[in-house]
């Protein structure tokens, strides 16, 4: 049996913490129920202390909390402004903490929900506040919000997913890189000395090798001022409409097959959860656009609304665009003729994630390999041209 700890709060809206025995974090929640309390946060004692946890920041992680507890508050049978009230009073961050009374104050002078979230457009997103919208409208708030969390839950899995794969390709970078200017500016400054005094002609490889080294050490500000300087022009390019639509054009050309398919789970899962709410189609077709990162895809997809206003549906103006895979496209068209769009929707983009994955952990593996082989081949050219020098200074056979 592990020991959790827990806040939790009373129907009367006080917060309380506490310790409870059982074998799983289920059956935790249960026991916690079971006593009449609603449980707000569940951790290990070694996860550290829950109002730590529960503090809220600006982030997809912090939002996900937010909403998963507000949905346990709101199932619980709680009104919104008492809610959000106990939410207030656990969040330990103080920005946020003004945020949610900000929005309390806005209920309780007779503003909806939606609307008081619309005023903090940097916390809850368009999507987020149209999602609401739409569970207000039709009484349903309570659903609406738990559908919203198994979104934010899988776009964070997926996310995560796709950063984790990338971590030790990006350590790898880093330790050559800086082992590749270790070598270049300590190193083989004392080989040159060396050379100097034993003179002799060197091999070609090994003057280029000294001038790059002399180079780096005597200019080195130069270069750093010129990454600088080329870091800021080439990202002020990236943010015009023009360099974001080339860039993204690029990134489609190189690497099609992953951007594909993380498109078309974004914009599948949106959708379906979109409909799946009960937001309105041609509504849930213009949002869903929007969260597609890549501008070739998004501006590929704006006959879509236009065919789906036309009654054309969406299966055939989707495959007219000609950017989501067939596999996709079959599946939106059955769904779409069965009635069952918003279920297929939410299908598709399961398996895309699913399939996402595994092509990120070829690509991720392939790319490994192709960093240790050219770290290798020019560490290894250093060393050899090195070599080289000093066997043909010492007329020693190589």
């Amino acid at each position: 049996m592990a020991v959790f700890s827990y806040l939790a709060t009373t129907m009367a809206g006080e917060t309380i913490e506490g310790v409870i025995e059982a074998a799983d974090e289920k059956l935790a929640v249960e026991r916690i129920r079971n006593t009449g309390l609603i449980p707000l946060k569940i951790v290990a004692p070694k996860q550290g202390g829950l109002r730590g946890k529960i503090g809220f920041k600006r982030s997809r992680a912090d939002l996900l909390t937010f909403t998963a507890e507000l949905s346990v508050l709101l199932g619980a049978g709680l009104p919104i402004d008492r809610s959000l009230n106990i939410l207030s009073e656990v969040s330990e961050e103080k920005e946020m903490k003004k945020t949610i009374q900000s929005i309390l104050k806005s209920i309780r002078e007779g503003g909806s929900f939606s609307d008081a979230l619309q005023k903090h457009p940097r916390s809850f997103p368009r999507l987020y506040v149209n999602m609401i919208r739409a569970g207000e409208a039709g009484g349903v708030l309570d659903i609406v919000l738990d559908k919203l969390n198994e979104f934010l839950e899988s776009a964070k899995e997926l996310k995560d997913s796709i950063l984790s794969a990338m971590i030790y390709p990006a350590i790898l970078s880093i330790t050559g890189g800086v082992s590749i200017i270790i070598l270049l500016t300590l190193v083989l400054p004392k080989f040159s000395v060396i050379f100097a005094e034993l003179g002799g002609s060197i091999p070609l490889s090994t003057k280029v090798l000294l001038g790059v080294s002399s180079s780096l050490r005597t200019y080195w500000w130069i270069f750093a001022i010129a990454i600088v300087v080329a870091w800021g022009m080439v990202r002020s390019y990236l943010r015009s409409e023009q360099g974001r639509f080339m860039w993204d054009a690029l990134k489609l050309r190189l690497f099609g097959d992953v951007v594909r398919k993380l498109e078309t789970a974004r914009f599948c899962r949106t959708l379906g959860t979109l409909l799946k709410s009960g937001v309105s189609f041609l509504q849930a077709l213009d949002n869903s656009k929007d969260v597609i990162s890549n501008q070739v895809i998004a501006s590929a997809l704006d006959n879509v609304a236009k065919g789906a206003k036309e009654g054309k549906g969406i299966a055939g103006p989707l495959a007219n665009a000609g950017v989501l895979p067939p596999l996709a496209l079959s599946m939106i068209k059955v769904g779409e003729e069965t009635g069952q769009l918003d279920i297929m929707l939410i299908k598709v983009a399961a398996a895309y994630e699913k399939s996402l994955k595994e092509t990120v952990k070829r690509f991720v593996g392939f790319l490994e390999s192709a960093m240790i082989l050219a770290m290798g081949l020019v560490i290894g050219f250093i060393v050899i041209s090195m070599l080289m020098a000093i066997f043909s200074i010492t007329d020693l056979p190589f």
